[in-house]
């Protein structure tokens, strides 16, 4: 039995919507055995369906090849996950990190960003500095 790639990714649930898996394979990040493919490629059982989603790629052997939505509980009966470790590992440490490494100058300061911000800038710390030299260095 075949599917279509784009209603097998819908089905499985790996996107929610089946014009979301349509527009991945049109942007190239669903590839099947290595090769990239269109929505309307046919997938087959035993296939490997790579999917790119930043910052990982999925790898899934695909178990059964169904056009019809099933329940999640279903889910592993049609396909197996074979993405690799180093790819689960990669995953991880972007959840770990977070929002930590956010890029400067992206986005609103955080509350913590501002709070820093408003201490440093606060008119007591800025008594501290002494901005008056001496003119008697001239001689």
């Amino acid at each position: 039995m075949e599917a279509r790639i784009d209603k097998w990714l819908w089905a499985v649930r790996i996107f929610k919507t089946r014009s979301i898996a349509a527009d991945a394979c049109k942007m190239g990040r669903i590839s099947i055995n290595g090769s990239q493919v269109k929505a309307s490629h046919s997938v087959k059982v035993n296939d490997v369906v790579q999917v790119r989603k930043p910052p990982i790629t999925y790898s899934f052997k695909v178990l059964q090849a169904i056009e019809k939505r099933v329940g999640a509980k279903l889910v592993p009966q049609m396909l197996e996950n074979v993405t690799t470790p180093d790819q689960l590992e990669l995953l991880e440490m972007s959840k770990i990190s977070g929002f930590m490494n956010r890029a400067k100058g992206t986005g609103r300061p955080t509350k913590k960003d501002r709070r820093q911000l408003d201490e440093f800038t606060a008119p007591e710390f800025m008594d501290d500095f002494d901005f008056d030299f001496d003119d008697n260095d001239e001689e």
